[in-house]
């Protein structure tokens, strides 16, 4: 269940690879036709390569960079070794069985991230669950799984908390709906021990846990849980991940980000603040044993 400490797998070296080379080839002024005429390919390679969306040849980067007129030998090695890593599988990688593609790739982005924001409304959030709880919750998207599969993907829901625990660890800031602490998935002390968990987490110095009380009624993100992704490599958009039941959505253009960043900044100021959290946790707790 080990999961290495790394800031990023493939998903995120191809951006990052793809971006610089956008970046390149603009500056030399050529067009899109020219550069996949220079490596075989088409002007729509060049586009897939540059959104990071395809595996890179070695060869292929070495002939755009000598086209580009980078003569800089660290930057060509430098650039190598991005293309080398974009194409080595993540730790998830032997989760495959388990693990969808449009998954994987928020798992590679999850792990790049240095800050994540995250609005859940009818669980807590996957980097919060504990085992129990996230065996519970698994069991309600696969009741017809076996015991060794449920197993696995609890296992592997496990592995992800550990870039929590890594001597750099992305700040988390979460905030979730108070129907989360109400309702008991996997039974009373399943949730228990999830809110007990809870309100340890939120000694996290990295970690900022709101809740939105029913009181407050209805808010900025009525329409479901969504999370923000920001990193810290340059040319590397926020990316908005929107989980549906067979697949993920992933919003990078600049007006949607905007709209749901203005969306979760209305949630901060519309939740109660994270120094209230863990005495509405205790409370939630208090209701538990008065049911």
């Amino acid at each position: 269940m080990s999961a290495p400490e790394q800031n990023g797998g493939p998903t995120v070296r191809r951006l990052q690879l793809g971006a610089r080379l956008r970046s390149l080839r603009l500056a030399a002024g050529i067009t899109r036709d020219k550069a996949g005429y220079e490596i075989r390919g088409s002007e729509s390679k060049i586009s897939r390569m540059e959104l990071g969306r395809v595996a890179f040849k070695e060869r292929d980067v070495t002939d755009l960079l000598k086209l580009y007129g980078v003569t800089d030998q660290r930057e060509h090695e430098r650039l190598l070794a991005l293309a080398r890593e974009a194409n080595s599988p993540g730790w998830w990688h032997s989760y495959g069985d388990v693990l969808t593609t449009w998954f994987q790739n928020y798992l590679d982005l999850e792990q790049a991230a240095e800050l994540i924001r995250t609005y859940e409304i009818q669980f807590v959030p996957g980097l919060l669950q504990t085992d129990a709880y996230a065996r519970a919750v698994i069991m309600l998207g696969h009741g017809t799984a076996s015991a060794d599969e449920i197993d696995r993907r609890a296992d592997l829901r496990m592995a992800r908390k550990q870039l929590l625990a890594r001597e750099d660890p992305p700040r988390l800031w979460a905030v979730i709906d108070e129907a989360v602490l109400r309702r008991p998935i996997g039974g009373k002390q399943v949730l228990r021990e999830q809110i007990e968990h809870l309100i340890e987490a939120c000694r996290h110095r990295y970690i900022r846990l709101q809740v939105i009380p029913f009181r407050s009624g209805g808010h900025a993100a009525a329409g479901g849980a969504f999370t923000i992704l920001r990193f810290p490599h340059q040319n590397l958009p926020d990316v908005v991940y929107i989980e549906h039941l067979t697949s993920g959505l992933y919003l990078d253009k600049r007006e949607d980000v905007d709209h749901y960043a203005a969306a979760m900044g209305r949630l901060f100021i519309e939740a109660e603040p994270p120094d209230r959290t863990p005495d509405l946790l205790r409370e939630a707790l208090r209701a538990l044993d008065d049911d």
